[in-house]
């Protein structure tokens, strides 16, 4: 196929056809506006355990160093909004992104495909799909991509959108057409709603999160004991945390995704706060044996509900 217009197009209607929310094509080059707030970021230990986020600094800021011949990414979001949530409102509030499939495996199955259909349909080519396991700046890769900007929590937003979405990208060592893009404003303005909604204050400056007090962090990331000095300030999270993007104005734009891969179990949604209290292996294999709580297991699971509880 020669037409780039044709090209860009049949990209992106495969993209759309996959079920992907947004699709964009642009040059993998150095991202030289990130450098210097990754870096203090860092050195400040705001990353606290993830180690991994201080490795292959050069490899995150240019994906050249990355994937061999790197030329071309192609930038997709994932809807994953819900359109139903839990019912008992006394039970412990698992994250949105986590009711269905680990997205990491749903992701990077429609990036295989995309690539497939880039090799047969396009150009003979290698590539490499990225899914938040490896290191690469999704959000910076969407907000140049014309995705969206930053917003105050550090998510990326779009107007269209909102925020209730993963980012991926697909790698590619030959050139396509590229978009011709415009960088989205920052639409935040004066609002300070997720900042002022965060309980543990993680959000400590526009655009900057301390993992190190961040709900998510702290119920998925660390290994050991969650820091006792954040007890009652939960607000009843067990796994991940939706606050600030639940009070994001944007996020009223938010429709539910058709993916059928992030359809809970419905009786997930039914649970308890009894049943989660009470949860053994069993139930929570049933309920959780192809999502992201697996990677936490049982006894980190335990280790937060314990941790809900009042004392």
């Amino acid at each position: 196929m020669t037409d780039y217009n044709q090209i860009s197009k049949s990209i992106k209607t495969k993209a759309k056809s996959l079920g992907l929310l947004e699709c964009a094509i642009i040059p993998a080059e150095f991202l030289s506006e990130e450098k210097e707030p990754f870096q203090n970021w860092l050195n400040k230990d705001m990353h606290g355990e993830m180690s991994y986020m201080g490795r292959n600094i050069e490899k995150r800021l240019d994906p050249r160093l990355l994937y061999e011949n790197a030329k071309t990414i192609i930038v997709v979001l994932q809807n994953y909004f819900p359109g139903k949530t839990q019912i008992d409102t006394e039970a412990p509030i698992l994250s949105k992104y986590a009711y269905g499939t680990d997205y990491h495996f749903v992701m990077k199955d429609k990036l295989k495909e995309l690539l497939q259909f880039i090799q047969d349909e396009i150009q003979p080519c290698n590539g490499r799909p990225f899914v938040d396991s490896a290191p690469v700046l999704e959000r910076a890769w969407a907000k140049k991509a014309g995705l969206g900007w930053i917003g105050k929590n550090s998510n990326l937003i779009s107007v269209e959108q909102g925020s209730y979405f993963f980012i991926g990208e697909l790698i590619l060592d030959i050139k396509l057409p590229y978009d011709d893009v415009k960088l989205v404003r920052d639409h935040c303005g004066n609002c300070t709603k997720c900042i002022d909604a965060c309980p543990t204050k993680a959000i400590v400056a526009n655009r900057v999160v301390d993992a190190r007090k961040c709900i998510s962090y702290q119920t998925i990331e660390i290994k050991g004991e969650i820091d006792k000095t954040l007890k009652g300030q939960f607000e009843n999270r067990v796994f991940g945390c939706d606050i600030c993007q639940d009070v994001c104005p944007w996020n009223l734009k938010s429709e539910p995704h058709n993916e059928p891969n992030f359809k809970p179990n419905s009786k997930l949604l039914q649970l308890t706060k009894e049943e989660w209290q009470s949860m053994e292996k069993p139930l929570f294999n049933e309920l959780f044996k192809s999502s992201a709580v697996k990677r936490a297991g049982l006894k980190g699971l335990k280790r937060n509900l314990e941790f809900l509880k009042k004392t």
